[in-house]
């Protein structure tokens, strides 16, 4: 029990950690390079070739996702990434429907580098 004599904080922590995990393996099943850990709600997805930071971040807003796209210098040049933000208050329709956009782009611009160094 919290100090306001409720269990919303414990129940948000809990779905935080929920759509974080869902999160996560689903971008991981599609082949994706995800770094970081459980129940982190920050998700790094790796790019690594500079030229695509660009296209996905395009391609994100055109879908009405929100993304970070991490380029160089503030990572070194062949580790560009994109970061995914999770919250407890995604639903779960919003969550698909954001990985279904994710694997239509991953597959556009050749992501899928756990599967093959092509992409």
């Amino acid at each position: 029990m919290g100090e306001d004599g409720t269990n919303i904080g414990k129940q948000k922590i809990q779905a935080l950690r929920d759509n974080s995990n869902y999160f996560r393996m689903r971008l991981q099943a599609m082949g994706l390079h995800v770094l970081g850990h459980y129940d982190s709600p920050i998700m790094p997805v790796m790019l690594y070739n500079p030229t695509k930071i660009a296209a996905f971040s395009r391609e994100c807003l055109r879908r009405g996702l929100a993304v970070v796209v991490v380029g160089f210098p503030a990572v070194p040049i062949l580790t560009s990434r994109a970061r995914f933000c999770i919250s407890a208050g995604h639903t779960r329709e919003q969550l698909d429907r954001a990985l279904d956009e994710i694997d239509d782009i991953a597959g556009t611009l050749k992501l899928r580098y756990k599967t093959s160094i092509f992409g």
